[in-house]
C-alpha cells in the first residue's frame, strides 16, 4: 500500500516523507542557525526527491540535539528565526512540515515543542510534549493539551512526541479528537528498538490510524540515536521501515479514505468506537460507565499506584537536575 515509497500516488493519497536527520551538536547561537538551515536544506531534498510529497516529518530534537542544555541562548520563540525559517522552507517548496523546537518559557524550564507548518508557511498545529523522558529530559511538561489539524488530501493530523507515545492513552487521544495520522518524532537511542516498533504498532491497531513515526540518525560523539524511521497502516501491519541511514528520507503513501472507510464500517476489532461502547450485542448503544479506576482518580487529583511509595526514582537527580521547586 506504500505506492513503492509515494512514487506511485493515488487521488486519495497522502505521501510522508520520515527524515532520519543526522544527530546534530549544538551548544551555541552560531551552531543553532546553522542546524536550522541545513534542516531547511533537507525540506528542499525532500521536495527534490519527490514532487508529489505532502509532508516532510522531523525529528524531535531536530535542531537541539541530545545535551538537553537548557541555556536560553539557544532556545526558541514560536515568532523567532527558526520558526520563520521553517515557515519560509515549507513556502518555498510547497510542502507541509513537521519541526521540532526547544521553547524558551519565561514561567520554569523550556518546553519540548513540535509544530505543523503547512505549504503556505502558516503554522497548523502547536504541540507540548506531555511527557517528557524522565528522569533523563528537564522539560516542562506540556499544557496544551492533544491538538489535531487538518492536513493534505482528507488527512487530520496528530503529532506525539517521543516517549508521549510509550503512553496508549495519548494515542487514544489522538484518535479520539480525529486523527487518522499519528506523527511520532523522537531521538531515541538502540535500547528503545524493539519498544519503539511494538509502540507504533500498538498505537495504530488499537486506534484505526495510520502511524508514522522518526528517530535521529547517526552520533554526535556522545549519543547514537537509531533512526527507524516507520509507517504502520491502521491494521497494525509495518508498511514501510526504515534503518540507521544518517538524512535518508524514508516515505510512503498512507490512505485516510480506507482509515475514515474503517472506522465506519467496521465491526470487529473497531476498538476505537467498542471503547465507550461496550458490548453493544447485549446493551443498547453500549454501555458507556468509566470502569477503570484509574481514569476517576486521575480526574479527582487522586492518581497512586499500589506501589506508589516504593518507587526510588521520582526526580532527575541522578541525571544532574536539581529537585524541582
Amino acid at each position: 500500500m506504500s505506492g513503492l515509497g509515494g512514487l506511485n500516488k493515488s487521488p486519495s493519497g497522502v505521501v510522508i516523507g520520515l527524515v532520519q536527520l543526522q544527530l546534530p551538536d549544538v551548544s551555541t547561537p552560531a551552531q543553532l542557525a546553522k542546524q536550522t538551515q541545513r534542516v531547511c536544506e533537507l525540506v528542499g531534498k525532500a521536495r527534490r526527491q519527490s514532487a508529489v510529497m505532502d509532508l516532510v516529518v522531523f525529528p524531535e530534537y531536530c535542531l537541539h540535539g541530545l545535551s538537553m542544555d537548557t541555556n536560553p541562548e539557544i532556545m526558541c520563540n514560536r515568532d523567532g528565526p527558526e520558526m520563520a525559517a521553517f515557515r519560509t522552507a515549507c513556502r518555498e517548496h510547497d510542502i507541509w512540515g513537521c519541526f521540532s523546537i526547544m521553547e524558551f518559557n519565561p514561567e520554569g524550564n523550556p518546553y519540548n515543542t513540535g509544530v505543523i507548518i503547512d505549504n503556505e508557511g502558516e503554522i497548523k498545529l502547536f504541540y507540548r510534549k506531555l511527557h517528557p523522558w524522565v528522569p533523563v529530559e528537564p522539560w516542562e511538561p506540556g499544557n496544551l493539551g492533544i491538538p489535531v489539524c487538518a492536513g493534505p488530501n482528507g488527512s487530520t493530523l496528530s503529532l506525539a512526541i517521543c516517549h508521549d507515545g510509550m503512553f496508549p492513552e495519548v494515542a487514544r487521544e489522538c484518535a479520539y479528537k480525529g486523527a487518522n495520522i499519528m506523527l511520532r518524532t523522537a531521538g531515541y537511542t538502540a535500547p528503545i528498538r524493539h519498544s519503539w516498533k511494538i509502540t507504533n504498532q500498538a498505537n495504530a491497531f488499537c486506534n484505526l490510524m495510520v502511524t508514522a513515526s522518526v528517530c535521529l540518525a547517526g552520533s554526535e560523539g556522545t549519543f547514537n540515536s537509531m533512526g527507524e524511521g516507520m509507517f504502520v497502516n491502521f491494521d497494525g501491519v509495518p508498511i514501510v521501515e526504515g534503518n540507521g541511514l544518517t538524512d535518508e528520507i524514508i516515505s510512503a503513501e498512507v490512505r485516510p479514505d480506507l482509515i475514515d472507510e474503517a472506522r465506519i464500517h467496521w465491526g470487529v476489532e473497531n476498538n476505537i468506537y467498542q471503547f465507550g461502547h461496550r458490548g453493544y450485542v447485549a446493551v443498547k448503544g453500549g454501555a458507556q460507565d468509566c470502569p477503570y479506576t484509574f481514569m476517576q482518580d486521575m480526574v479527582n487529583h487522586r492518581y497512586q499506584l499500589p506501589w506508589e511509595n516504593d518507587v526510588r526514582v521520582t526526580d532527575g537527580r541522578d541525571f544532574g537536575f536539581p529537585i524541582p521547586e
